[in-house]
């Protein structure tokens, strides 16, 4: 149960991102072009791809949530972490671009790129010094190696003296 309860936590960050702040700042979420709204919602399906993807891969390789106040356990630098360190928050940007889209919203694509500014903060300042505190080498060799925020073409492959 207490499982559950952690996982279920965990889903307050991506509704409050990707559902009660857009519905907060624009206030005329309706269609108003239909096959534009078609092309949003598929750019967010995308998104929620991307998303499904690195939580499933916290859950099952970190032994962990996407929560700060719930992190994993191990290091993941597997998936689509081999090729960028911060996929997830790629994947909300998608979704967020979409419902953009989707919506014909200069509100949600300004949202977005805040939402980017704070979390390139919050990388910078505390997150990644963490990991380095948590994981150590290991995390600082996939840091030199993997790009934050540009996917690189090539997977990450772990040195020899890194343990993970």
């Amino acid at each position: 149960m207490k499982y559950f309860l952690k996982q279920l936590t965990s889903l307050i960050l991506p509704i409050t991102v990707l559902i009660l702040v857009p519905a907060w700042i624009e206030k005329d979420i309706s269609i108003k072009n239909i096959p534009i709204f078609a092309v949003g919602i598929l750019v967010v399906l995308l998104g929620i791809a991307i998303l499904s993807v690195t939580i499933y891969s916290f859950i099952t390789i970190g032994k962990g949530t996407l929560a700060p106040w719930f992190p994993t356990g191990k290091l993941v630098i597997s998936g689509l972490h081999s090729y960028i360190r911060n996929p997830m928050i790629i994947g909300v940007l998608v979704v967020l671009a979409g419902e953009s889209i989707a919506f014909l919203s200069f509100k949600i694509l300004i949202w977005m790129f805040l939402f980017f500014l704070i979390n390139n903060l919050y990388f910078l300042l505390y997150e990644e010094p963490s990991l380095e505190k948590r994981f150590g080498n290991d995390y600082l060799d996939y840091k030199k190696k993997v790009p934050r925020w540009i996917p690189k073409l090539k997977s990450y492959k772990p040195s020899k003296t890194a343990n993970s």
